[in-house]
């Protein structure tokens, strides 16, 4: 399972340094290869082993193709989404058009969701976070109600 949060530097190209943990489940676990897609709901880059985004795909392949949010969701989630393999060195080249969701620019922070990790902008993801902190409360009902 992808767990912490990393901070690391994209390069002018467009390429930054998958963390050593995440490398290391992706070469026990995993190929070398990511699908990497926008976020529904937040400015962030959302990274799947290949392997794991197979399983969406299934998913949602099974769901009604006239039902106006799975088309939605197709729209953003699944055309949004692009192989990204990982090179010799460990880095992935993040395409432009990803770059651009997510405002990547130079410094980001990987972090580890379980079956999945997400790549922030590190001033977005902090904001977020600190956003966050408030509505513990709130959290704590929803994630009491799931068993947690």
């Amino acid at each position: 399972m992808f767990r912490g949060r990393f901070e690391h530097t994209i390069d002018p190209k467009g390429r930054v340094s998958i963390p050593a943990k995440f490398r290391e489940l992706l070469g026990e676990k995993y190929d070398d290869r990511l699908i990497i897609t926008t976020d529904l709901e937040d400015p962030c880059l959302v990274a799947f082993p290949y392997e794991e985004w197979v399983k969406v795909e299934e998913k949602v392949s099974s769901m009604s193709l006239v039902h106006k949010d799975v088309k939605a969701f197709q729209r953003i989630y699944i055309s949004g989404a692009l192989e990204c393999p990982i090179d010799k060195l460990g880095r992935v080249l993040i395409p432009p058009i990803l770059r651009s969701h997510a405002q990547l620019e130079k410094d980001v922070v990987f972090a580890g969701m379980l079956k999945k990790f997400e790549i922030w902008n590190k001033e977005r993801f902090f904001e977020t976070i600190r956003k966050g902190d408030g509505n513990f409360e709130k959290m704590g009902e929803t994630l009491a109600g799931l068993g947690l």
